[in-house]
């Protein structure tokens, strides 16, 4: 028989959201899931955007002010996402902002130990397969990932 341990509630105290603008309908419906868990659970909400280096051409990395304005670009987003947060009612919110490689690496290398999450919650790349296949970064995250990962379709 299982300790009395396993039936008390699971409670997530830091959730990390990852956001990937290449796959809105996806992002939306895991930010929706995030929000509604970090709401009701009082917990951090971590919104999470990489900048990818396979997002910037040799032409950008070249040109210092185009690079910076995709950065602004992605800065600004994952700060809209962190105010409609608020709106909803999540009171501690933390936007990240990183840039790197393959995402889900960036993810558990760079963001991961800094936030420190719970859970990571992420779309399921349904819409947009830019990453290899659909799910492709869930899937890698799941797999890779010393916390609870939970990917929304």
């Amino acid at each position: 028989m299982a300790d009395e341990s396993s039936y008390r509630p699971l409670f997530f105290y830091r959730i990390l959201i990852t956001i990937d603008e290449d796959d809105r309908p996806s992002t939306a419906r895991a930010f929706r899931f995030a929000l509604t868990m970090a709401r009701d659970y009082g917990a951090e909400l971590g919104i999470a955007s990489v900048l990818e280096n396979n997002d910037i051409s040799i032409y950008e990395s070249l040109m210092p002010a185009k690079l910076n304005e995709k950065r602004a670009h992605l800065h600004s987003i994952v700060k809209e996402y962190a105010a409609k947060a608020k709106e909803f009612g999540v009171q501690d919110v933390r936007p990240i902002v990183s840039e790197g490689g393959d995402v889900d690496d960036v993810v558990l290398q760079q963001i991961v130990p800094d936030f420190e999450p719970d859970l990571i919650v992420c779309g399921a790349d349904v819409e947009f397969a830019s990453h290899g296949h659909p799910g492709a970064i869930g899937l890698r995250l799941a797999r890779k990932s010393d916390v609870s990962v939970i990917v929304i379709r």
